[in-house]
């Protein structure tokens, strides 16, 4: 199931409250600390069905009118290894970055490069509200309103040449402002990449806002990249640069760890990262864990992309 919804149509009552989610984490703490649950065993539990009336049973991945992630942890749990690599460290050191002015380059095997102002580019594109139900590659999950522009309007502008056949995406790379950096976590700067079909598709968005706000500095601010289908693998922020190439190019994670990361890395229930499951999922906010949907519920709309390819070799 796919849910783009306007964020006109999302009452204020369905949106997670972070007491809730805090008051779960709290009595899986205590429950620990007394010797109730020991690691791992509290999914174990969740999935056993509502055991002990405690827990609920496994859901769906996506329902219809799904809540939204609360603003506090959609902006305090987040990857970005250029601050750091827990949850927490964006929200805490990000906030130094100077995001305006931004520029983004576009170049490669296009016949009108450019270098391109953000705030040009969100006058220039009509700003689009869209609600993304998104899994992230480690199990969990957020129900997000992005604002932003379809990536395609921005690529047609450029004019692929008929032999750019990938995209190619740079973050920026500055250890002053992001102290991650200044530690060789990965091969600085960060580096991600889609197929041109993957980049053109109306679903992959640039990224500029969420909850009708700017995209704050912890979500990759001013500018970054959503492929719903892909979300956690595929989420480059900070755009500096788009380059369009004929070839597959090396991504950061590829780089660092090529037996857990393909190029293609979608989210599929029936393939397994190497240190995580992908059957299931937990939302953030949620009691109890969901069952993972192929292409993270987005298949009718993107499963045609992958016609004929194995999902398990092409990971």
């Amino acid at each position: 199931m796919m849910i783009i919804r306007n964020k006109e149509d999302i009452p204020s009552s369905e949106i997670t409250e972070e007491k809730v989610y805090l008051d779960r984490r709290a009595f899986f703490k205590k429950a620990a600390s007394l010797g109730l649950i020991v690691p791992g065993m509290a999914a174990k539990l969740v999935q056993a069905s509502g055991i002990f009336g405690l827990f609920p049973p496994l859901k769906p991945a996506a329902m219809p009118h799904d809540p939204l992630t609360s603003f506090h942890d959609i902006t305090h749990y987040n990857n970005f290894y250029e601050f750091g690599t827990n949850k927490s460290d964006p929200s805490k050191y990000s906030g130094a970055l100077s995001t305006n002015p931004w520029q983004v380059k576009i170049d490669g095997l296009v016949r009108r490069p450019g270098v391109y102002s953000v705030n040009d580019l969100i006058h220039k594109y009509p700003q689009q509200d869209r609600v993304y139900r998104l899994r992230c590659v480690e199990a969990w999950s957020m129900v997000i309103p992005w604002s932003g522009f379809p990536l395609g309007s921005l690529l047609k502008q450029a004019d692929p040449l008929g032999h750019a056949h990938f995209v190619e995406f740079w973050t920026l790379y500055d250890p002053k402002q992001m102290p991650g950096q200044r530690v060789p976590v990965l091969d600085w700067p960060y580096r991600e990449g889609l197929r041109l079909d993957e980049a053109m598709h109306p679903l992959t968005i640039l990224a500029t806002g969420l909850y009708g706000k700017p995209l704050p500095n912890q979500d990759g601010a001013p500018i970054r990249l959503v492929v719903p289908w892909k979300y956690g693998f595929k989420s480059i922020k900070s755009i500096v640069r788009i380059r369009l190439v004929e070839h597959m190019p090396q991504t950061s994670w590829q780089m660092a760890a090529p037996d857990e990361y393909g190029f293609y890395s979608n989210v599929n229930p029936k393939v397994n990262h190497p240190r995580w499951s992908q059957a299931t999922e937990r939302r953030i906010g949620e009691w109890g864990l969901r069952r993972t949907l192929l292409f993270n519920g987005y298949a009718n709309q993107v499963g045609s992309l992958y016609s004929g390819m194995n999902l398990r070799k092409n990971f």
